[in-house]
């Protein structure tokens, strides 16, 4: 197998900057023959090695699949924002599922970002978190949007931490001139996320999960009471299962498959910002009002930069120079900048981009479709399923409630289609 430095994930492209300074990334062994237990879990990401944990600790028998490396999914290789709610605004998501609901939905990710912090600081995981999230709007129509958010947070959600910012202190704290107005959220924060994955996979091992790299399933089915999941390596047996694949589904399990879309993201990292002092001073993650959102931030001495999405399997031919030239529109003066470090990767999304969740199978729990928004929903779900596999919580069921319409046109077509919608919305965001 490759070094950590060299390895190439074969289903993301690009070699990461979080790859090249996560430290040691340890491998583990793939299935090699049969396997029974209590669950089974499909998909190594943030989800299922917090289930897998969860479960072990409580003395659950647990089997783990992952087709390649933990981390060579999104979980490793996103923009590492946390976030705060859910995809949408608090009072977006209000108009569409009604106020208990939404501030139901709005309880449980702040409980997701607490779980994340707190477990990476018991479990001694360094993530390198920086606190600070700009939501920066690129039309100054939206300034009374924005002030809304902020007004809204506070007084209907009980979250204090956002703020509204004019003009001219969005771009003191963007260093750049190309926002019109934005809020500032001090309640969240952005990491290094493949650190956070590779001590997940190291806590979940420890906690006596047995978790298996490069090994694929094949067929799930169910019948007899049970679950059988065959591999490239094994059959595995189990009780239950948990499908954890997110964009990753393919054609395992056909209900997600057409729920649950998968499209392309790419980041870029560039050289160090030494003499750019000016771009992002106060360490802030930061998001723009796009539908195809451009999502930045200054880590570790230099920009993050992610805002191409594709929607077909292809990738662009130089990520690196796509990246480069959505900088230039935001940093001018960055426009001839190194990018030293360029990748991609497969996100989940659905249509109303909320999550994704359904027994697909008597004993077969489906959970995915994070829509971008799944850093700290993801981690805090896995934990959820476990709760409900051992009967302590439902708060699961909230998002098994949520009206997940399947995407039109069915595997042939969707993918077209969706490239049409979003590519109507990207030409919006230009006027």
């Amino acid at each position: 197998m490759a070094s950590q430095e060299t390895w190439q994930s074969p289903i993301s492209p690009g070699l990461s900057w979080y790859q090249a300074t996560a430290g040691e990334r340890p491998s583990y062994a793939a299935l090699d023959g049969s396997r029974t237990c209590d669950v089974a879990i499909i998909g190594g990401g943030y989800t299922g090695l917090q289930a897998a944990y969860n479960l072990a600790k409580s003395g659950v028998s647990v089997v783990l699949i992952e087709a390649c490396r933990f981390g060579d999914g999104a979980s490793g290789r996103n923009g590492g924002q946390l976030g705060t709610g859910q995809r949408w605004w608090p009072e977006e998501l209000e108009e569409k599922i009604g106020y208990q609901r939404s501030k139901a939905l709005f309880d449980i990710a702040e409980a997701a970002k607490r779980h994340l912090l707190d477990f990476a600081r018991e479990q001694q995981i360094e993530i390198d978190y920086v606190p600070g999230q700009l939501n920066v709007a690129h039309k100054a129509s939206y300034e009374r949007d924005y002030r809304q958010t902020a007004e809204i947070a506070a007084q209907r959600y009980g979250y204090p931490h956002i703020s509204f910012m004019d003009d001219r202190e969005t771009q003191e704290r963007l260093g750049s001139k190309r926002f019109y107005c934005g809020v500032r959220d001090v309640g969240t924060g952005h990491i290094h996320p493949l650190k956070l994955l590779i001590g997940l996979a190291r806590v979940a091992a420890n906690a006596g999960a047995a978790i298996f790299e490069m090994t694929k399933a094949k067929t799930i089915r169910q019948g007899g009471g049970k679950v059988t999941i065959e591999t490239d390596k094994g059959t595995i047996t189990a009780s239950r299962a948990l499908i954890a694949c997110n964009g990753h589904i393919g054609n395992l399990e056909p209900v997600t498959a057409s729920h649950v879309m998968p499209i392309r993201s790419f980041i870029g990292a560039t050289a160090p910002l030494d003499r750019h002092p000016d771009v992002l001073p106060g360490g802030e993650a930061a998001a723009d009002s796009r539908f195809v959102v451009r999502y930045f931030r200054r880590f570790e001495g230099r920009l993050l930069f992610g805002g191409r999405e594709a929607y077909t399997a292809d990738n662009p031919r130089d990520i690196s120079e796509h990246i480069r030239r959505q900088i230039a529109e935001i940093y001018p003066d960055l426009k001839d900048i190194e990018i030293t470090h360029a990748w991609g990767g497969t996100v989940g999304i659905t249509m109303p981009r909320q999550l994704f969740v359904r027994e697909v199978m008597p004993g077969v729990t489906s959970i995915g479709g994070y829509s971008g928004h799944g850093v700290m929903l993801s981690n805090y779900c896995g934990k959820l399923y476990a709760e409900t596999v051992l009967g302590k919580s439902g708060d699961l069921d909230l998002f098994a409630s949520l009206d997940i319409p399947a995407f039109p046109g069915g595997a042939r077509m969707r993918a077209p289609l969706l490239f049409l919608a979003l590519s109507w919305f990207a030409l919006r965001d230009k006027f």
